[in-house]
């Protein structure tokens, strides 16, 4: 089966939190959260068009400084997103640097921040190389409650968990997925070709059986006649990454509701359960939590990540208790 995103952890499970979403074929990553990027590639991390912070504690944004020096001196936007207060921060991240370097014959470098609060996007600012990253507020997207990036092939949504302050839990979902019966084509004499992609998003769509596609050597055929023959639908890909938040009933709920279903869910198991008083204190989950949150949402895969260092010897054991919760009652 061939994916559009290929998602892998950056680190080790007792590593810095991170997720990098390689996007098979385009030249382009996303990044949910960016704590120790060494792991990654010069070459992969300037792929990176979009990154989701959780929150802005130390070991899910260290990774910042050397993302902006490799993208300074190229042109491709950056874009941010956290919690509320994310635009703030930036701005302080930013003016803390001298850049008496840069002015207006500069290299275009934008940087887009957004933060998300209360369901949706509530504040945008952009910082530029040639104005000195000085910051300058922007217009918010106008986009639908829990939904933060949203895109012809897929969506990303979030959702504002508990742990003290708010942190981001992140999901990917892609749009209504088709694959080409190479036989029916064959069949009915059409010729592979781009109509195939403007086909596929006149499907994405939701345009009519009597919408006509254009195919070069066959005139105009009806989309219901290629939705019927040629195109087959497939299980659309959905992964989750949750990570620092409180094990309440109302973060709970919102997992599952952000996760359910998924092909994969990525989430911390911080503790194990027989030390549930420091995940109490520290307001984090531990691993048999973790498990039973994987299991109510009805995912397909559990990765189990970001547990506590004291833990570095018994990793294994935190992810066994994890997915032993996640399979059985």
């Amino acid at each position: 089966m061939s994916l559009l995103v290929q998602p892998r952890l950056i680190n080790d499970p007792c590593g810095d939190p991170g997720l990098y979403l390689d996007f098979r074929f385009g030249r382009r990553a996303m990044l949910f959260d960016l704590g120790d990027t060494a792991p990654l590639s010069p070459r992969e991390l300037l792929r990176v068009s979009h990154v989701f912070v959780s929150h802005a504690h130390m070991d899910h944004i260290a990774g910042l400084e050397r993302l902006l020096r490799l993208r300074l001196h190229r042109p491709l936007p950056l874009h941010l997103l956290g919690p509320a207060g994310f635009v703030g921060q930036m701005e302080s991240r930013f003016g803390s640097y001298t850049w008496n370097l840069l002015d207006e014959t500069s290299v275009d470098f934008r940087v887009t921040v957004h933060d998300f609060e209360g369901g949706r996007i509530t504040r945008a600012a952009e910082f530029c190389a040639r104005r000195r990253f000085r910051r300058c507020d922007v217009a918010v997207p106008d986009l639908s409650t829990g939904l933060v990036l949203s895109e012809r092939e897929f969506e990303i949504r979030a959702v504002a968990l508990d742990h003290g302050i708010p942190s981001l839990g992140i999901a990917f979902r892609q749009r209504l997925r088709v694959n080409v019966w190479r036989s029916a084509l064959d069949e009915l004499g059409l010729p592979v070709g781009p109509w195939i992609d403007i086909a596929k998003r006149a499907l994405r769509d939701g345009l009519p059986d009597r919408h006509r596609i254009a195919v070069p050597g066959a005139g105009e055929v009806p989309l219901g006649l290629l939705r019927a023959r040629v195109f087959r639908r497939e299980k659309e890909q959905h992964f989750a990454y949750v990570t620092d938040a409180a094990d309440t009933a109302d973060n709970r709920a919102r997992i599952v509701e952000l996760a359910r279903g998924a092909d994969h869910l990525f989430i911390e198991a911080v503790f194990p359960e027989a030390d549930r008083s420091f995940a109490t204190t520290s307001r984090h989950l531990t691993a048999r939590a973790a498990g039973e949150i994987a299991r109510a949402a009805g995912v397909a895969g559990l990765t189990p990540f970001h547990h506590s260092a004291r833990y570095a010897d018994a990793a294994a054991a935190l992810a066994a208790e994890a997915l032993a919760a996640y399979a059985t009652g």
